[in-house]
């Protein structure tokens, strides 16, 4: 191992000790009904609203229909790469034969499918440093909702902290996410505005 090599890993080991320590810490706090993430060193408490609950709903029903509970996640954290990153992705496909780590969490690299609803507080999380972050993981296939704008966006093709490929359709119209490895399409009919 080099000098460089051990750095990052002292580096990355204190990033994980104090993300630890962080959640450990909010869990004993954080009200009823709010979601918690660490978002580059900053934490983002949002309450659950009713129309980001029923998009969140309606994908997690949607990959069922295809994938095992297990694989299917909401809500769990998962530490991604960057600066104090530690998401609880409203909806998560993790790999087929995906494993806990020995703190009982989720690999970034096992996650196939990302979902994330935009609340107006946090907006800027999804479409800027949580997508980078996707990117940097290589999650093959990040998909926005916006419940205030009335349009998903996907996006697709990871490389280099970024996505190559974005679609975008209006709520109504089908994603079809059958030209990636999930083969499925996604009806956003349902979809509520906010």
């Amino acid at each position: 191992m080099t000098v460089l090599e051990d750095r990052i890993e002292m580096a990355e080991e204190d990033d994980e000790l104090t993300l630890d320590r962080l959640f450990e810490s909010l869990e004993r706090t954080t009200p009823e009904g709010y979601k918690v993430e660490i978002v580059e060193g900053a934490i983002f408490m949002s309450p659950q609203r009713d129309a980001h609950w029923e998009i969140i709903a309606d994908i997690f029903e949607q990959l069922r229909t295809k994938y095992p509970r297990r694989r299917v996640k909401s809500d769990v954290r998962i530490d991604y790469p960057g600066h104090l990153n530690g998401f609880a992705t409203d909806v998560t496909l993790v790999a087929e034969d995906a494993e806990k780590d020995e703190k009982g969490l989720w690999h970034c690299q096992d996650v196939e499918f990302v979902a994330e609803v935009i609340s107006k507080s946090t907006a800027q999380n999804d479409y800027g440093p949580k997508k980078t972050a996707y990117a940097l993981a290589e999650v093959p296939v990040y998909l926005v909702a916006d419940p205030y704008q009335g349009k998903c966006h996907l996006y697709t093709q990871p490389k280099d902290g970024d996505y190559l490929t974005e679609t975008t359709v209006v709520f109504g119209t089908d994603v079809d996410l059958t030209v990636t490895d999930l083969g499925l399409t996604l009806k956003t009919d349902e979809f509520p505005r906010d």
